[in-house]
């Protein structure tokens, strides 16, 4: 246990919570910063990432990762059908995205963007506390393609128009519940057995490829995965609230990934309470590049223009911006978490070569054009959307393991 760094840890936290109390403008951003605080806390400790599945899978032949992944849209679903069914669907922004042409080719783009640079748009958030070269390079390309990308989501057909919709979403996408509307529950005890279902299939093609691996001895796993597995077999130790031992456990060591799936999806069902909707994290970014073009003298009337946006989006500032502050607030998180583990390492030191900063660059640019096309990027094309009961969300989950693919085959290709 790192004392010095826990200290650090401790007051970073202490002072994000009073500087978000007493300067950001209203409750509903300070709640934007607690639930970005939890989110990094969360993912840093649990090392969950939605592109570490495919990464972990493909690169090592681990699945415990997707499996894990699994878990945690079920949990998160079924708790959203609470919500659901006691106040109905329509007091809630559900994210029922379009299924098309723009879904599928978003989705192939994404993951073979994520494969390329290692992260997603949560995880350049959570890496840039271990490695910013690569975190701000993916940040600065993926901002661009978000950018470029506006007015391509509002304009084409291809992205905006869906080839299936449901009732309750007609014209949109397809809500599950409305596929079993005369069973029990209002569809919804239809539409958690169909979840189930679907991601049953995903664990066990899931479990299917990591056994043909270890068969044929290309299985290497995964040494965040092995050390958890170690922590798991001493944890039998008596609970005492006040201990070093609590402390270790909780705020010292890593969690199990299944303590950080159930943590998170009590996070989306807290969000999707007190604010109506679901979780997202691309926007911004484009938000953010744009704000970079004009501190560096592009004037709004251009930015407006290139993005078919209007110029309060771009206008409003960083902090008066509820999913910017949570952005944000997921970097914090997962700083105090990495303080509290003590194993924060700052540096800034180019450890990557120039073709892999190159393949960073291209794989943010496709992640930012890919989330304009599938209308999200994991947590809004993917998780969301299947923790709202959307179809959209197990189509994006197919073509994004297929880019995934893809991407590891091209990384791999291009590093030789």
């Amino acid at each position: 246990m790192n004392n010095k760094q826990a200290l650090y840890g401790l007051i970073v936290l202490m002072l994000t919570l009073v500087a978000g109390s007493t300067l950001l403008s209203s409750d509903g951003l300070f709640l934007r910063l607690l639930l970005g605080l939890s989110l990094g806390f969360a993912l840093a400790k649990g090392s969950i990432g939605f592109a570490g599945s495919i990464n972990r899978a493909y690169r090592r032949g681990s699945t415990q990762l997707l499996q894990t992944l699994m878990f945690m849209f079920v949990i998160t679903a079924f708790i959203n059908a609470g919500l659901l069914m006691n106040t109905g669907y329509s007091q809630f922004d559900l994210w029922v995205n379009p299924i098309n042409l723009g879904l599928l080719l978003g989705g192939v783009m994404f993951g073979a963007g994520m494969s390329l640079s290692s992260c997603c748009a949560t995880g350049m958030m959570v890496e840039f506390v271990s490695d910013i070269p690569r975190a701000a390079t993916t940040l600065v390309f993926f901002g661009a393609g978000v950018f470029f990308g506006f007015p391509l989501q509002s304009g084409q057909e291809w992205i905006t128009e869906t080839w299936v919709s449901s009732q309750s979403f007609d014209g949109k996408g397809v809500f599950l519940p409305d596929l079993f509307a005369n069973t029990p529950l209002n569809g919804y005890f239809m539409a958690m057995v169909m979840t189930c279902l679907l991601a049953l299939i995903v664990v066990v093609l899931a479990k299917k490829y990591e056994s043909h691996r270890r068969q044929n001895g290309s299985y290497l796993g995964v040494d965040g995965e092995l050390a958890r597995q170690q922590l798991a077999q001493q944890e039998d130790k008596p609970f005492k609230l006040w201990s070093v031992e609590t402390y270790q456990a909780w705020f010292a060591s890593l969690w199990q990934m299944r303590t950080t799936a159930l943590v998170i999806a009590i996070i989306f069902g807290i969000m999707m309470a007190s604010t109506g909707s679901g979780w997202g994290a691309s926007t911004p970014f484009g938000i953010w590049f744009a704000k970079g073009l004009m501190f560096f003298g592009v004037e709004l009337e251009t930015i407006t223009a290139l993005s078919d946006r209007p110029e309060g989006m771009f206008t409003t500032a960083f902090f008066d911006h509820e999913i910017s502050v949570q952005n944000m607030a997921i970097f914090l998180g997962a700083l105090i978490a990495v303080l509290f583990m003590g194993k924060f390492r700052f540096s800034l030191r180019l450890n990557h070569s120039y073709k892999q900063f190159a393949l960073f660059a291209l794989g943010g640019l496709l992640m930012g054009f890919g989330t304009r096309f599938a209308n999200g990027c994991n947590v809004g094309a993917l998780f969301t959307p299947i923790a709202n009961f959307s179809l959209s969300g197990w189509v994006y989950l197919v073509v994004l393991i297929v880019g995934g693919i893809i991407g590891n085959r091209f990384q791999k290709w291009a590093i030789k």
